[in-house]
This record gives C-alpha cells, structure tokens and sequence, in this order.
C-alpha cells in the first residue's frame, strides 16, 4: 500500500518542505520496495508529528521528497528509561527492538560483574532502535547510550529518577505500574547481579528492588516483561 511505509528523518518537517532521503533509505525505498515517482511515504524526526510525503525524484542512492500533509502532532510518550546489561548480539538486538516497541525513551547498556560482551556497536543497535521506531509508528526514536561500568552509571544517577531493579530470589514486591514521572528499569546478565553488585544496588536510595514473578526470566524475557509491568495501568 503507497503511503504505508514510515521512515524517520532529522530535517524539519513542515508541508512544502524538501526532504532528502539518506543513501540507506533511498535503496530501500527504490530497490527493495520498490517505490517511483508519485508515490507516498509517512515521515517524522521526533518532534514534528508525522507527515505525508510524496516522492518527486528517484534514483537508487538518492530520493527526493515533498512534504504534502500533516498526519499526527508530536504526542508526549512515557519518560523511561531501560538500563540492561549486554548480552549476546541476538539477545541484545532483541532487547533494543522490543523495548524500543513498548516505549522506552533511553537505551542504557552496561557492563556489570559477569556481562560476557566486552564491546558494542552502537550505530547498529541505533539502527534497530529507529527500524522499529517506523514499524510500531512511534513518533520518537529513543536514545541509545554509551555503554558503561553499572559502578559508573549508578554514580553519576539523577536523583530524582526512580531505578527499579529486578532482582531474582529475594523478598521484594512485585513490578507494578508507576503512573507518570521520571522512571527506569535495570535488568541484569544472565546469571545475575554479583554480591559486591547487590549490596552496591541496596545502598542506592533511588533503587527500588522488585520482583516480575515466581519464575527466573532470561535477560531478555525480564527486560520485556518488565517494561510491560511497569507502564501497566495504575490501580487505586
């Protein structure tokens, strides 16, 4: 279907405007789906809503575009963050597409104790963040960190914002929605946090320890499951 295909860019968006594909998108557009002139697109940056833009020039390494008609306004979205630690690429990947779905606003790898990557690629997790931005029709890409020591990441926490950190075999309350506000998720590597990490994370007066259920989750699995947990509706 014409139009149906989403592609976030950094130029402004305002109708009339000129928009020019970037080498990656223009083959995508060109030669893998097979677009030509006159066809439609939907466009957004992050900030300006999303447009329909029509296609006036096109080659395989270059699209022109025109934007034509304004689709949605930029909507605000929740304010949450995802510390993870790195896993192996395939688990990584998915934990970077997933949580991009579900919302978060900041991708926050780290390197604890006994994360077995030692290196990350942070172009490409990008790129996956913003393909599954244009999927899930998103109106924002979400930020993707350096990765850094969790000691490092843990020192240099905004005050104000909320960590939650699942935690397995421990007495802790279960995950539940937050509401509005300033929040995060950290989830560990497979195997756990160590002692030292543990004890580091219960002197943090901003972390808040939870459980997401009877059951030990992969890395993965907790990551997604507890994003849902934590923007699930607010109960009185």
């Amino acid at each position: 279907m014409s139009g149906s295909i989403r592609l976030f860019v950094t130029e402004p968006l305002a109708a009339g405007s000129a928009v020019t594909a970037t080498q990656a998108q223009a083959q995508y557009l060109s030669t893998v789906m097979r677009r030509g002139m006159g066809d439609t697109v939907r466009l957004f940056n992050g900030r300006d809503g999303e447009w329909r833009a029509r296609i006036v020039g096109i080659r395989r390494e270059r699209v022109e575009l025109v934007i034509e008609e304004h689709l949605r306004p930029q909507m605000g979205e929740p304010d949450i963050w995802l510390v993870f630690a790195l896993l192996k690429r395939d688990a990584t990947d998915l934990v970077v597409q997933k949580a991009t779905e579900l919302g978060v606003s900041s991708l926050l790898p780290v390197f604890t104790e006994r994360t077995v990557p030692d290196r990350m690629n942070r172009a490409r997790l990008a790129a996956i963040a913003t393909e599954a931005a244009e999927q899930s029709e998103r109106l924002t890409v979400p930020a993707v960190g350096a990765a850094r020591r969790l000691t490092e990441m843990l020192e240099s926490w905004p005050s104000d914002r909320i960590l939650h950190v699942a935690m397995e075999r421990i007495a802790a309350p279960p995950l539940c929605g937050s509401g509005a506000g300033a929040n995060a998720l950290l989830v560990g590597p497979e195997g756990g946090f160590s002692e030292s990490e543990m004890r580091l994370l219960r002197g943090c007066h901003f972390v808040v320890p939870v459980s997401l259920g009877p059951r030990v989750l992969r890395a993965e699995t907790a990551a997604i499951a507890g994003l849902a947990l934590l923007q699930a509706p607010v109960t009185l």
